[in-house]
């Protein structure tokens, strides 16, 4: 393993090892504006939801490399304390780069990029069409540590896309298609064949990795994202829930063909669970797994 301390390389080296790392990041596409009325548009990856009530959303900004300058948009805060943080997708990917050239102060990356500028309701800044999500922020605190300048941000208005709004009401991410940012030219799309599902542990008590059988702990098939949903479970299956289960024909087929070698029994139950996992399906899975009697063994 390498093993760095930020102290020991220039600063812009160990930022590449960050960026490469701490990834994906959503992007923010940060539309602002000075008091005489010039709009700004950039991007910043340094970003991300922080907050519920009331809804705050952050982002940073980190001054030029070249000369420590502030970025216009830092300079467009210090002035109009508003902002429209509109979220990228991949059909805006190339034009929201395209915004993020440093063109000379005054400059409207909206008429560079050729985004469609959109009157907000209750901010200055205008919003971009093109982006499924738009917020509509007031910016409630500055913190300026080092070189980066960090923006709290306060949602006062939010508009969403109809192309993202699923049958509840709510967004569906199968809908969407968001980028992210990785490091250097790197970039990571978000769509459906992308997403999965992990159950949230908040909503009940799971039995913990510590109390899965040693056995199927040591196995040499599941990996830890097994073990983990394993350990998601509230109760393991009773007795007589896997009794039933071994007059099943598939488990009936592994008991015939390992001819009582418990280490081949295993294998083949692992395999099996191995495969439940992968659709899911958690209890068959414990059902599958706890037929070798030595699998009670802690």
């Amino acid at each position: 393993m390498l093993t760095i301390n930020p102290l020991d390389l220039e600063p812009r080296i160990f930022y590449s090892y960050l960026t490469g790392t701490v990834a994906p990041r959503p992007i923010a596409l940060v539309s602002s504006i000075d008091n005489a009325g010039n709009v700004n548009l950039s991007p910043f990856s340094f970003f991300n939801i922080m907050g519920i009530n009331p809804p705050l959303l952050v982002f940073a900004p980190n001054n030029r490399s070249r000369d420590n300058s502030k970025k216009d948009t830092t300079l467009n805060i210090s002035e109009v304390h508003e902002v429209v943080i509109n979220m990228v997708d991949y059909n805006m990917v190339q034009q929201m780069s395209l915004a993020s050239v440093e063109y000379p102060k005054g400059i409207n990356e909206f008429i560079k990029s050729g985004f469609t500028p959109e009157s907000s309701l209750l901010v200055r800044p205008p919003r971009v069409k093109e982006s499924p999500a738009q917020f509509e922020c007031k910016v409630l605190e500055v913190r300026e540590i080092g070189t980066m300048n960090l923006f709290i941000c306060q949602i006062i208005m939010a508009h969403f896309a109809d192309t993202i709004i699923g049958e509840n009401g709510r967004i569906d991410q199968r809908k969407t298609d968001w980028v992210a940012r990785l490091g250097a030219d790197w970039y990571a799309r978000v769509n459906e064949p992308a997403l999965f599902e992990v159950e949230k542990p908040n909503t009940k008590i799971g039995i913990g990795y510590d109390a899965i059988p040693v056995q199927i702990r040591l196995s040499k098939i599941l990996t830890g994202n097994h073990l983990g949903q394993l350990g998601n479970t509230e109760v393991l299956p009773l007795p007589e829930e896997i009794e039933a289960y071994r007059q099943t024909p598939a488990i009936q087929t592994f008991f015939e063909l390992a001819a009582g070698d418990n280490a081949v029994l295993t294998d083949f139950l692992h395999q099996e669970a191995q495969r439940l996992l992968s659709l899911n399906k958690v209890k068959e899975a414990w059902l599958v797994l706890l037929q070798n009697l030595n699998s009670f063994e802690q």
